[in-house]
Parts: C-alpha cells; structure tokens; sequence
C-alpha cells in the first residue's frame, strides 16, 4: 500500500483489500454510496469523526489509521511509545504477568514482526541448540522456529509446522501488506523443506490447532499455541504486541513441564 497516496485512494485499498463494494462499505458506515464514492475520489474530504468510522468498519490497524490522518491533513490520533516509556509501565507489566503465570509452559511476547519482546523461563527447553547468532537482539521467532541452525533440526513434524508458520504469516500480510513481513515470508519459504510433506494437506481446520512436536532435552514434546492481544489498545505499540502461548498436546509433554517446572525458583514477576 502507498502511505503517501490521498486519504481517498488509500480507503479504497483498504475497502478493496477487505473485499467489499462502496454499497457494502456505505450501509456498514450508515452513510450513503455517493458519499463514499466521493471521498475516495477525493470531491469530499472527510471529517476525523468520519475517517475514524470508516477505518472501524474496514478493521483498518491503528498504524495505518495514524496514516489515513495524515493523509487527510489531519494529526494522528494514535500514540507510539515503547514499551520501557513510564506511560507504558503498566501494559509491560501486565505481559510479563502472563508470560510468568503460564509457567511451567513456554510462553513469549512478539511485536509486529515477530521480534521477540519478552519470554518466560520455560522457553529454554524449546531453544536448545539454536544458534547464538539467531538469539541475537532482536531475536526473531519465525526465523529462529526455521532456520537450518535454528529449531527446525529439533521440530518433528518440521513440514506441517512450517506450513502452519508461512500460512499464518501470509494471513497477516494478506492483512497488512507490509513490506518488512513480506520479505520475511521470502526468506522463511527459501529454508530448506522436508521434501515428504505436502502443504497442500495442512489447509482450512488443520491450521486450528497444528502441533509442534520437539526433541528436547527432556524428551519428544508437544505444544499447542494459542496467541493473545490486548483487546482495547489506545497504542500502536500495544496494539502490535502479541502473546504467544504454549500447552502440553499429550500427557508425555505436560508430565516433563511439571517437572521442569519444580525445578524453577519462585518468579518475581508472577508473584
């Protein structure tokens, strides 16, 4: 998407992107087709109240809605702090209660691109051999998952969870067309692949709960992911960041995780 072009071609994109026709997108908004048709070729420029409305309605990223503001001539809305800024305390806390509370399960927390923020302590087992250069800040997780010196050795099911990875992250930049992504998608999908595994099998349920199935140190393991946003986030920063989480998939996995976990000291964070 071109950020620079009129506020009016860029709700097109985004009506587009969304499959929808100006009728869908004007009985959505509760305003009419003509209305539409005139802001996005550009006869009326919208009000902050009408942008905003509009931008709810096609599900717009509150990145990209900064973006339509200043598009429109108008100041963004949205603030962007990192995560360290005191505004921001509280939101960090919060994740590195998750993170810890789900202890003695791997859980870890990613911005947009996957670089990874924060984890908690039972990641380790899940990172064993990967390469010092793949954990070097900041670290990204979907490299680190399949690289060649990464955990793809490791995983067992290597084709299905790197299927499951590359459609996921297609999914997001179906969503977001952004540039950084799509590059990442270009490098993931130039890994090497099992060649005994056709991805054309991992398709619509399957990509519901796939496995990732490790060897680690403590044995075969099994975890399903689950992921969590913050559901109302004034904060690109926030918005951004997501948490993944993991759970034992068999009674093998969960058994080993109790007991790495008897093996940790008592957490601040958690506690």
């Amino acid at each position: 998407m071109n950020d620079s072009a009129p506020v009016g071609e860029l709700l097109r994109q985004w009506r587009q992107r969304r499959r929808l026709t100006q009728f869908d997108l004007a009985e959505m908004a509760e305003i009419s087709t003509r209305h539409v048709s005139f802001i996005e070729t550009g006869r009326s420029l919208p009000s902050r109240a009408m942008l905003l409305r509009l931008a709810d309605r096609l599900d717009v990223p509150l990145r990209e809605r900064n973006a339509l503001m200043t598009a429109a001539g108008l100041a963004p809305i949205y603030a962007e702090r990192a995560l360290d800024h005191p505004a921001m305390r509280e939101a960090y806390a919060a994740v590195e209660l998750v993170l810890y509370a789900h202890e003695p399960h791997p859980a870890l927390a990613v911005d947009r691109h996957w670089n990874l923020i924060q984890h908690n302590r039972a990641l380790a087992p899940m990172l064993a051999g990967v390469a010092e250069h793949l954990l070097a800040g900041p670290a990204n997780v979907l490299r680190a998952a399949l690289h060649p010196e990464g955990m793809a050795p490791s995983i067992l099911n290597l084709g299905e969870w790197r299927a499951h990875i590359l459609h996921r992250l297609r999914h997001q930049i179906e969503t977001s067309r952004d540039p950084v992504l799509e590059a990442l998608y270009a490098e993931l999908e130039a890994y090497p692949a099992p060649a005994d595994f056709d991805p054309a099998e991992l398709t619509g349920a399957a990509h519901v709960a796939v496995p990732c199935r490790m060897r680690t140190p403590f044995g075969d393991l099994s975890f399903i992911s689950t992921t969590t946003v913050f559901g109302t986030p004034m904060d690109v920063t926030l918005a951004e960041l997501a948490i993944e989480s993991f759970f034992p998939a068999d009674a093998v996995t969960a058994q080993a995780m109790r007991e790495f976990g008897a093996s940790l000291a008592p957490s601040a964070a958690a506690g």
